[in-house]
């Protein structure tokens, strides 16, 4: 395997992902970074743990700057607070050099991943159903007042009037 081909796997995740697909993504990303942060500074590798932390805020402010409040203003006002609250506090840990606030981020983190996981998954879900409900045959619709087939009530008529 050469060295271009995870760029090249990586590329084409990216660029096929929906919406919710990305932003579990830098989830992950997020996460692998504020765990590194937190190694780093439990090993007083001071490098690596501000490798870490400030690659982990990257995210947090993509994660800030793609939300569309247009669309849903009071979930994204309540995701940017968050975003916010775990930079700020990674902020912290970074200059106190505490990896106890990292680990809160950490926590937070695998929340916030863990509900995008099963927003996923629902959706994922739904859109299988709506496939086989749309394999499904369409019923035909039967002559007003005509006997349903089979005198079953599917595809008959219900009369609203009287």
């Amino acid at each position: 395997m050469t060295a271009t081909q995870p760029h090249a796997y990586l590329r084409t995740k990216v660029m096929t992902a929906s919406p919710a697909g990305l932003r579990l993504m830098l989830l992950d990303g997020a996460l692998k970074f504020a765990e590194q942060g937190k190694v780093g500074l439990e090993n007083d590798d001071y490098e690596a743990a501000y490798d870490g932390i400030s690659r982990c805020q990257a995210i947090l402010m993509e994660l800030i700057n793609a939300l569309q409040p247009e669309i849903e203003p009071e979930l994204c006002e309540r995701l940017s607070s968050l975003y916010t609250f775990l930079y700020t506090r990674l902020v912290t840990a970074g200059r106190d050099q505490d990896s106890a606030v990292v680990e809160e981020v950490l926590g937070l983190l695998r929340y916030e991943h863990q509900t995008w996981s099963m927003l996923l998954k629902k959706l994922a879900d739904e859109n299988a159903e709506a496939s086989r409900l749309q394999a499904t045959p369409h019923a035909q619709p039967t002559q007003p007042g005509a006997s349903p087939p089979n005198g079953s009530l599917i595809g008959g008529t219900v009369s609203l009037e009287g």
